[in-house]
């Protein structure tokens, strides 16, 4: 029996979790530091999957597979493909910044309301976040899937509603009531949709007789397996409702701006570049795979409601006051135009779409880490609380704006690839969502730049005339996603070599071809 690296992968975290939620309460610096040891091996094995997956080899890779529940048709099965290698790559990258940026998010507080903080607690929740959605990347049974997709939304509501953001305007008492407010919409929201999707997954079983994702999609192909039309898109719509819950995508979407927003920004990151990738990664391997007539017969609807989440997003994040939650109104935007490339069918679409995921995981992270760095200093969430930060904190307000400037898909940064390639795939099938989409890239510029304006130039605010330059530790966690930006907006192809033969496998699935351009003969 090979080596099981994905298990391993995955139970790092989780063992971590356990072994930092056992440090005793007065060593709170061993658990941070175990905590970060913990996310930086797992980047290690991530590091190794990366480089043993092979493009041009089987489409699932690295596979294992063991009985699990004999009696249902229920196996532990795991195995990745491109876009699973290329998530779990994101997430184990962005799990050691995550952690050093919330250092000291879960430190004692001594307020009237709140005494102490379960320092332990916030690492290890985070540790067990990251295992469960490694886990679910790698998940080719979908009865096993549909438990991860689940389970993870557990400590979720506990970082939320446990730790929310100390910089809140109002007494502890409605902080806490806002924090509550945001774990629990969360929770219901997902919930909803998990369980939605809990009944399209025990009618696929019943239809299938199995929960195996491989098994499935080969019985289609060979034709010994054939489920009826109206079936089909029963299944499909149960599955995609889930999973635009969690993207999120309009009108599903309300739930993210708050819990964004009274999260801390690490946690915040956690939310939106880290968990929310399950819902477009699973359109793309559970919603086109297995349901290949009911995906393309829902895609004019999907196409619209990407559409309005593009415009949507971009215009509400326009007219925000408090940073946070235009960064959220932001990814709103931008989960549009993932989802927008998935279900434009073609090659370039859903080869952006995936690179959009990683794109805009890390350059998400590097904005909302460098804005609870300046929030963390001020107290204040809002934006007309700022102003001259350039001025005082150089280092910080230049680092906010690569951040920013790659939140708008500046050329040479990393997500303008991702976002040229959604937007050329789109208009080569759907010239009029094409263009429609562009505006998202306009209104982008606008609270991008904006945003900056009002914070960082400008006559310099009494409030922040004190404020200190980002510190060594708020580097460590910041220059390394800049970086990381550059390098796959000059050279993307590490991952597009890794992506594109599982882009080519989607769209065999679902029947599709690219379409050819029209040229007109010369006479």
């Amino acid at each position: 029996m090979s080596f099981p690296l994905l298990t391993v992968t995955a139970a790092v975290p989780a063992v971590g979790a356990i072994l930092t939620a056992a440090v005793p309460a007065a060593r709170r610096t061993a658990a941070k530091w175990l905590a970060l040891l913990v996310s930086l091996a797992t980047l290690v094995l991530a590091g190794i999957v990366f480089v043993r997956f092979e493009p041009g080899g089987e489409r699932y890779q690295l596979t294992e597979s063991y009985a699990w529940i004999k009696d249902f048709g229920v196996r532990y099965e795991l195995g990745v493909d491109g876009i699973g290698v290329a998530l779990i790559a994101l997430t184990a990258l962005l799990i050691p910044f995550v952690i050093l940026a919330g250092w000291h998010d879960a430190d004692p507080l001594e307020t009237s309301s709140r005494r102490w903080r379960p320092t332990q607690g916030f690492f290890a929740l985070i540790l067990m976040v990251e295992a469960m959605v490694i886990l679910s990347f790698e998940a080719t049974d979908v009865f096993l899937f549909y438990i991860l997709f689940e389970a993870m939304l557990i400590p979720m509501y506990f970082l939320i509603g446990g730790f929310g953001d100390r910089a809140h305007a109002g007494s502890d008492e409605n902080a806490a009531a806002q924090r509550s407010y945001a774990a629990v919409k969360f929770l219901l929201y997902n919930l909803v949709g998990g369980l939605i999707m809990l009944a399209a997954v025990i009618g696929l079983y019943v239809v299938a007789g199995n929960f195996s994702l491989t098994e499935i999609a080969a019985a289609r192909a060979d034709g010994s397996l054939e489920i009826a039309t109206s079936t089909e898109r029963w299944l499909f719509l149960g599955f995609f409702f889930a999973f635009a819950v969690k993207a999120p995508l309009w009108p599903l979407h309300t739930w993210l701006p708050n819990a964004m927003g009274e999260a801390t920004a690490p946690v915040a990151v956690l939310i939106t570049a880290v968990v929310d990738k399950v819902g477009t990664f699973a359109m793309l391997r559970f919603c086109l795979g297995l349901f290949p007539e009911a995906s393309k017969w829902a895609t004019p609807a999907i196409v619209v409601l990407a559409l309005i989440s593009i415009v949507y997003g971009a215009l509400v994040a326009v007219g925000q006051r408090d940073i946070k939650r235009l960064v959220a109104y932001a990814s709103i935007s931008h989960f549009g135009f993932i989802v927008l490339g998935i279900f434009a069918m073609t090659s370039q679409g859903q080869s952006g779409a995936t690179l959009y995921m990683v794109n805009h995981g890390i350059s998400t992270a590097a904005l909302m880490l460098v804005a609870g760095f300046l929030i963390s200093r001020r107290g204040s969430r809002l934006i007309a609380d700022y102003g001259g930060v350039q001025k005082v904190a150089p280092v910080l307000a230049g680092t906010f704006l690569i951040g920013g400037l790659a939140t708008l898909s500046l050329p040479g940064l990393a997500p303008f690839v991702s976002e040229f390639l959604v937007l050329v795939g789109t208009y080569a099938r759907y010239p009029v969502a094409g263009v429609i989409a562009t505006t998202g890239i306009v209104l982008a510029a606008l609270y991008t730049l904006v945003l900056y304006q009002r914070t960082m130039t400008g006559p310099v605010k009494e409030e922040v005339r004190s404020l200190p330059d980002l510190r060594p530790r708020e580097l460590a966690v910041v220059v390394p996603l800049i970086a990381v930006l550059i390098f796959l907006g000059v050279f993307p192809k590490p991952l597009t070599d890794v992506v594109n033969p599982a882009v080519r496998h989607t769209m065999s699935d679902v029947q599709q071809k690219d379409p050819q351009p029209e040229v007109e003969a010369v006479k």
